[in-house]
């Protein structure tokens, strides 16, 4: 059974999630006798298994069954032109062999492929496939130099051999990753690949438009600028909004689409997720800060401040 490992930066992407700070994350898959933490971050195109559809003279699937699949199998297609290719590593195998015994990893190394794909992100997969081990860095990281690839292999090797991960091996790719020209570079690259959200604005019961246009005149003396808005297509249990940098776009919760929603509470998500285009994320010292101190003084200006984070948080349970 194929397991797969990802770690993924967080892309400048912002998520109000009971108000805690973004972290990034990392979702560890380990080999096949060990349990995953986390299901793969991509999801696959559906196929419909339902009992009823008999197959023709032809050997085919007929049914509504079989219908809906073919309707998912096709709106799951790749487009041509957009097929996604990896492209090997110079030097990949090898690398990774000299991780795995610089770690101290017991046994005999895998047979290693490694490989550059386009993700949306600063992300790095491994996977186990049969006797291979397949490895897949972020395409960002082609022009970095060795020891960040030599760090990036650490990491995920560390986390899959449970190995206690050496701080000054890693130090490089996290120095890299964390730095401004790589996530200006990331967010770029994000604006071409990620697919912006057909949603609207206008829900239910509260319109986002309007409500950002009252915002911008009360806390941002008009000067903020527009991001796309709309709502969720799904109700999310803690998550209420989500401001992405990539696309451009402020995400707030359906869930809070409704009359029983005080209006300062959505006001007030939608504000935060307002401040995270103000305030973009940063790094800190070691670490990425998307909750500046900045950030967090303004967000107390707004009135309904404490009311608002306990009504989400009654929401939440």
């Amino acid at each position: 059974m194929t397991r797969q490992t990802t770690t993924e930066e967080p892309g400048f992407a912002s998520q109000l999630d009971l108000f805690a700070p973004l972290q990034a994350r990392q979702v560890v898959a380990r080999p096949d006798h060990v349990r995953p933490v986390a299901l793969p971050r991509i999801r696959q195109p559906e196929i419909d298994t339902a009992n009823g559809a008999l197959p023709d003279a032809q050997g085919n699937t007929c049914g509504a069954s079989a219908k809906k699949a073919a309707g998912r199998k096709k709106r799951g297609a790749k487009q041509p032109g957009k097929v996604r290719a990896a492209f090997a590593v110079p030097g990949g195998a090898a690398l990774c062999q000299r991780m795995f015994t610089r770690i101290g990893c017991a046994g005999p190394p895998p047979a290693f492929r490694v490989e550059f794909y386009p993700y949306s992100s600063l992300t790095l997969t491994i996977r186990r496939r049969d006797e291979e081990m397949i490895v897949r860095f972020s395409d960002l990281l082609q022009r970095a130099p060795m020891n960040v690839l030599e760090g990036a292999a650490a990491l995920l090797l560390a986390k899959i051999y449970r190995r206690r991960m050496p701080r000054a091996l890693v130090a490089p790719y996290n120095d890299y990753s964390k730095s401004h020209r790589t996530r200006q570079r990331i967010q770029n690259m994000r604006s071409g690949r990620v697919r912006r959200a057909a949603l609207d604005a206008t829900g239910r019961h509260f319109d986002m438009n309007a409500m950002f246009d009252d915002l911008n005149a009360r806390f941002f003396a008009n000067e903020l600028r527009r991001p796309h808005l709309g709502w969720s297509t799904r109700g999310w249990r803690r998550q209420f909004g989500s401001y992405d940098p990539g696309p451009d776009q402020i995400l707030l919760n359906k869930r809070m689409d409704r009359p029983e929603v005080p209006r300062y509470v959505v006001e007030y998500v939608l504000y935060h997720e307002m401040l995270h285009v103000k305030h973009p994320t940063r790094k800190s010292g070691c670490t990425l800060l998307s909750h500046s101190p900045e950030f967090r003084a303004e967000e107390k200006l707004f009135p309904e401040f404490h009311r608002a984070r306990k009504a989400l948080d009654r929401l939440a349970r």
